[in-house]
């Protein structure tokens, strides 16, 4: 096998996908990525069972060839290189790699493709197309709620359903819960109607692509084990699906509130993120004092003092306490634009609803604290 290759072209490719390799993997195939060189291209394949990557670049192929390398040693090598052309020869019945850069040279020992795992990037099945903005919508506005919970692996990661032909997904970790809703291009989707359960490893990678891909479509499909993303033919990934029921998070969200406030969400989140100095390390907790017309944030801290901080909000009732984890609050707001949010509540004891004044395909439930 002999090629040609960039070396900013090789560094980038390897820089996304060694995030899939399983570095501590006792299997050690799965420390290496599978690279086959022919046509015009180059495509590296890398795998820890679990998620699984296929990235093509464009490259200079003078003999094709197919072999598998330790990930994080050419990635080690290759980063180190100065931007220049590569050249990668592998002669006929050897297993020695080499890499050759101006003046630098290396040789790599590499195994054979046979002990690679085969894998599959896609199905007939269940088929649909999602913009990448709106796959990053629905990551950055709903992976912060992620459970990191190992004895709940049914709520590490984001639940999609197909509710009324939108695409709704979910995360929550029991304390607070994200919720957001988009179009989909087709809908009666059999997998999403009964709900699939994207795993955190696999929500990292889905983000990678969606940024990879700036305003372009992805096309999607999902069988029994496995939802399956496709880039172009350029960026392929599988993911397997947690496969466990997830939680009836339709519970946990209010279907009815009694009182209300619209807030400036840049005053609400300075407040919270200036008086958490002050907060109890063991609970982050701070108080929210409702007046007509005012907000306060306060907290107390046994051994340190106190902070609070008012600002004016629209509220109209009675006047009410509650207390939140500050890192909770902080986390919801700042997926906000500069607008105005609205907290719903009933009590100090039952879940509040935090939305946007103006987007009603999101919102959030955060858990209150008792201070």
């Amino acid at each position: 096998m002999l090629i040609k290759i960039s070396v900013h072209d090789l560094k980038e490719t390897l820089t996304r996908i060694l995030s899939v390799v399983d570095k501590k993997n006792t299997r050690l195939i799965l420390n290496f990525i599978q690279i086959q060189a022919s046509g015009n291209k180059i495509e590296m394949t890398a795998t820890d069972l679990e998620v699984s990557a296929r990235l093509t670049t464009h490259c200079l192929v003078e003999k094709p060839g197919t072999f598998c390398v330790n990930a994080k040693n050419i990635f080690d090598i290759v980063k180190e290189l100065p931007e220049s052309e590569l050249t990668i020869e592998l002669p006929e019945g050897s297993n020695n790699l080499k890499l050759t850069c101006g003046s630098i040279s290396f040789t790599l020992l590499i195994y054979t493709s046979e002990e690679f795992p085969h894998l599959q990037f896609g199905t007939n099945a269940n088929e649909f197309k999602l913009k990448t903005t709106q796959i990053l919508e629905i990551i950055n506005k709903t992976s912060h709620a992620i459970s990191n919970d190992e004895t709940r692996i049914f709520l590490s990661g984001i639940y999609l359903q197909e509710i009324e032909g939108m695409l709704r997904a979910v995360a929550t970790d029991g304390f607070r819960l994200a919720l957001v809703e988009t179009e989909l291009s087709n809908n009666k989707i059999e997998a999403l109607i009964n709900g699939i359960i994207i795993p955190k490893k696999g929500v990292t990678e889905l983000k990678k692509i969606a940024e990879s891909y700036p305003d372009q479509q992805i096309g999607i499909s999902v069988d029994e084990s496995f939802i399956y993303l496709n880039a172009n033919d350029t960026y392929l990934l599988a993911i397997r699906l947690i496969a466990k029921d997830y939680l009836k998070y339709q519970a946990i969200i209010p279907k009815k509130t009694n009182n209300h406030a619209d807030i400036d969400k840049n005053s609400f989140l300075n407040a919270v993120r200036r008086i958490k100095i002050m907060a109890n390390e063991r609970s982050n907790g701070v108080k929210l004092i409702l007046r007509e017309g005012e907000m306060t944030v306060a907290a107390n801290h046994p051994s340190l003092g106190e902070a609070l901080e008012k600002f004016p909000i629209n509220y109209n009732g009675k006047e009410f306490e509650i207390g939140f984890n500050a890192k909770f609050l902080m986390d919801i707001l700042s997926i906000f634009g500069d607008e105005d949010i609205r907290m719903e509540f009933n009590n100090e004891l039952s879940p509040a609803i935090i939305k946007s004044t103006k987007n009603q395909h999101y919102l959030c439930i955060v858990m209150p604290l008792k201070l």
